[in-house]
C-alpha cells in the first residue's frame, strides 16, 4: 500500500462533515512536524460552528519563493446512507476505485500533496524557498471562518506567498486534463417587489407585483452583461427562486420575492452590475427592495511560472497537456488570491464529488503525488 493511499484511508475514516475536522488536521500536523514544518492551529467561529484551521510552513536552507498547497478537510453530508454501496466513512476498494465521502473532494489531494512534501523534503532537506500548507474545515460550509481567516492572519503579519495550488478536483476525463487558473465571481440578490393584495375579481383595487415585475424581468433575462475575455465566459444572470401568492387562486398577491445570481467575469465589477440592475428596475417604476450578497470576486492567474511548472509536471507524469479553465463554482482560491499573485487549482477527477458513492481512482493517487512533488522541484528551483 502506498503512503498516499494509507493517508487517504485514514482521512476518509474520520467523519469530518463540515465544520467538524474530526482529527484530520491532527494527523496532518503530526506528519508535517516530523519533517520540519512549523504548524500553527487555530479555532475560529462561534461556539455553534467551530472551525479548525491549520497553517504549516517549512523554510529551506536557501533563498527562494514560497509555494503553498491549500485544501479542506471538511466534507459535505453523506445523503441517505442506505443508498451508499458501503459505509461512506469506511474506505472501500472496488474495481480499482476507492469509495468514501471526501475521496475525491478533497482528501485525495490533501494526502497527495502531504506525501509529496514529505518526499521532497527527504530528498532535498536544504531546498530553496519555502513550502506551506493552508488547511481548513470550513470550505463546504459558509466559508466565513476558514481560509479567509488564515489569509487575514498571514496578511496582518506580512507573510508572503508566491504561488499556491488548491487541491480541488479539477480533472474531467483523465488525470491532468484541466487546471483551473481562475474562477468567476458570484453576486446574489434578493429582490422584493411590493404590490397591493386584493380579490382577483377586483384588480382595480389591487396591484399585482408579478405583473409589475414581468417587463423588467424580461429585460434582465435579455440583458448582455459583458463579452467575457480570453479566460472567462460572458457574465451570466440567472433566477434561482420566485415566490408570490397565498396559495389561494382568488387572491392577488401583495408581494413577490425573487432570488437571482450573477456569475461574473473580470470584465464586470460588483458595483457596476448592481448599478445596471437598479437602473432597469427603476426604469420600470417598481416599488421594490433589493438586498445584495457578494459571495466572491473573480480571480485570474495568467500563464506564468506556477502554471508552467504544473503543466510540465503533468505532461511528464501523464503525457497529457492540460487545459487552463475558469469554469465551475467558487473555491477558497478567491480568498488566497488576495494574498498570493499566482493561484491555480488542480486535483483528481471530479465526476463523483458530492455524490452518493463518491470515489477516486486508485491508479491516480501515485501520479497525483508525483505531479505535486515535481511541481515543487520545478518551481522552487527558480531564481
Amino acid at each position: 500500500m502506498s503512503d498516499t493511499l494509507r493517508l487517504l484511508e485514514a482521512l476518509i475514516s474520520r467523519r469530518s462533515v463540515t465544520p467538524d475536522d474530526a482529527g484530520c488536521q491532527d494527523l496532518l500536523a503530526a506528519r508535517l512536524q516530523a519533517c520540519g514544518f512549523v504548524c500553527e492551529r487555530f479555532i475560529d467561529g462561534p461556539e455553534s460552528f467551530r472551525v479548525q484551521n491549520l497553517w504549516a510552513i517549512r523554510r529551506g536552507g536557501l533563498p527562494g519563493p514560497t509555494l503553498a498547497f491549500a485544501g479542506h478537510t471538511d466534507v459535505v453530508p453523506t445523503g441517505p446512507l442506505e443508498r451508499w454501496t458501503s459505509d461512506p466513512f469506511v474506505p472501500s476498494v472496488r474495481d480499482g476505485q476507492l469509495y468514501g465521502r471526501g475521496a475525491a473532494d478533497m482528501k485525495s489531494s490533501i494526502a497527495a500533496f502531504t506525501v509529496a512534501a514529505e518526499r521532497f523534503v527527504a530528498a532535498q532537506p536544504e531546498h530553496p524557498g519555502a513550502i506551506a500548507l493552508l488547511i481548513t474545515s470550513d470550505e463546504e460550509g459558509p466559508s466565513v471562518d476558514g481560509t479567509v481567516r488564515l489569509v487575514q492572519r498571514l496578511q496582518a503579519r506580512g507573510e508572503r506567498l508566491d504561488a499556491c495550488i488548491v487541491g480541488e478536483p479539477t480533472s474531467v476525463k483523465q488525470l491532468g486534463d484541466v487546471i483551473k487558473n481562475g474562477r468567476r465571481g458570484t453576486l446574489s440578490g434578493k429582490l422584493t417587489v411590493r404590490g397591493i393584495q386584493g380579490h382577483i375579481a377586483y384588480p382595480q383595487l389591487a396591484r399585482n407585483p408579478i405583473h409589475d415585475l414581468a417587463p423588467a424581468l424580461a429585460e434582465l433575462v435579455a440583458t448582455h452583461w459583458d463579452d467575457g475575455n480570453a479566460f472567462f465566459p460572458p457574465t451570466s444572470w440567472q433566477v434561482s427562486n420566485v415566490h408570490a401568492g397565498t396559495g389561494a387562486t382568488n387572491v392577488i398577491p401583495g408581494e413577490l420575492v425573487l432570488d437571482f445570481n450573477f456569475r461574473f467575469s473580470t470584465e464586470s465589477t460588483p458595483e457596476g452590475l448592481k448599478t445596471r440592475v437598479h437602473s432597469i428596475l427603476d426604469r420600470h417604476g417598481l416599488d421594490y427592495a433589493l438586498a445584495w450578497t457578494l459571495g466572491g470576486e473573480p480571480f485570474l492567474t495568467t500563464p506564468g511560472s506556477l502554471s508552467d511548472a504544473l503543466v510540465a509536471a503533468i505532461q511528464a507524469q501523464t503525457g497529457v497537456t492540460p487545459e487552463l479553465s475558469t469554469t465551475g463554482g467558487t473555491s477558497d482560491g478567491r480568498f488566497i488570491a488576495k494574498l498570493c499573485p499566482q493561484v491555480v487549482e488542480f486535483g483528481p477527477l471530479n465526476a463523483s464529488i458530492h455524490q452518493i458513492d463518491e470515489r477516486v481512482e486508485l491508479a491516480s493517487l501515485e501520479p497525483l503525488t508525483a505531479i505535486y512533488q515535481r511541481t515543487l522541484e520545478l518551481f522552487l528551483r527558480q531564481p
